[in-house]
Formats: C-alpha cells, sequence, structure tokens
C-alpha cells in the first residue's frame, strides 16, 4: 500500500511539473505573439526580433520537461519499488518546477511584450530586452538544478 501511494504521489509531482510549465510557455509565448501582432501593424520590419522575443517563454516548457526526463530516466525513481521519500521528493520537485517554471514564463512574456512593442514604436532596445528577459529565466534555469540535486539525493 505504501508504493501505491508514493507512486500517485510521484505521478501528480510528474503531471505538475510538464503540465504547468507546458501551460507557462503556451502563455508566455501568447503574451509576446500579441504584443508582435499589434507591433506588426507599425513595424512589420522587425519581425524577426520579435519572433526571437516571441520564443524566450517557450523554454520554460522544455525545463519541465528536462525535469521529468531526470526524475523517470536518469535517477529512475518511479519504480514499483518507489518509497514515501522519493514519492514526495517527485511530488514537491512537481510542485516547484511547475510554479516557479509558470511564473517565470509570464513574467519574461511581459518582459518580452514590451520589448516588442517598444521594438514596433521604432526604438532599438532589442539586445536590452534579452539580457532583461534573462532575469526570470535564472529562476526557471534554477529549478532545473534543484531537481538534479534532489532527484540525486533520493535515488535509490
Amino acid at each position: 500500500m505504501e508504493n501505491s501511494s508514493a507512486l500517485v504521489m510521484a505521478y501528480v509531482g510528474v503531471a505538475l511539473m510538464v503540465g504547468l510549465a507546458g501551460i507557462a510557455s503556451a502563455v508566455g509565448t501568447s503574451i509576446c505573439g500579441q504584443a508582435a501582432v499589434g507591433a506588426m501593424k507599425k513595424n512589420s520590419g522587425a519581425f524577426g526580433s520579435y519572433m526571437a522575443l516571441s520564443a524566450l517563454p517557450g523554454s520554460q516548457g522544455l525545463y519541465g520537461f528536462v525535469c521529468f526526463f531526470m526524475v523517470t530516466n536518469i535517477y529512475d525513481i518511479i519504480t514499483p519499488e518507489i518509497t514515501m521519500l522519493q514519492g514526495a521528493a517527485v511530488l514537491g520537485i512537481g510542485i516547484l518546477v511547475g510554479i516557479v517554471n509558470l511564473a517565470a514564463a509570464i513574467y519574461q512574456g511581459k518582459v518580452c511584450a514590451n520589448g516588442i512593442t517598444a521594438i514596433g514604436n521604432g526604438h532599438d532596445v532589442m539586445g536590452k530586452t534579452l539580457i532583461l528577459a534573462a532575469y526570470p529565466e535564472l529562476y526557471a534555469i534554477l529549478t532545473v538544478a534543484a531537481t538534479f540535486l534532489i532527484a540525486s539525493a533520493v535515488a535509490a
């Protein structure tokens, strides 16, 4: 019975890490895409910049998948012999990765959307926008590092 509860916790964890991170990327890139459509009305020649900035929040979904891969394939934690500690750890990782990546993608999307709007208005802010957009990205990357540390600590 203990293994069943631990497996359920682990599967909820991986669902949260992949699901919320994927939703995060969808929302973040959508925020940017909406800004890009508006900016193209004024300056359609900067589409390359709009596209590059719009793609940035898509990385959070990738981080969720990388964390899923670490937990399921590299450390092989989710097995029929999983312990309650391991199940709780995967659930915790899932909550951490899901929530942090959700916030990071949405706020990164807002930073990029403002940069897109400014570029559409003729301002040369592409490089500066990339620098500012890297700040929320850092915290999303830290979830991958935290996953590595937690998963390696509880792996059998």
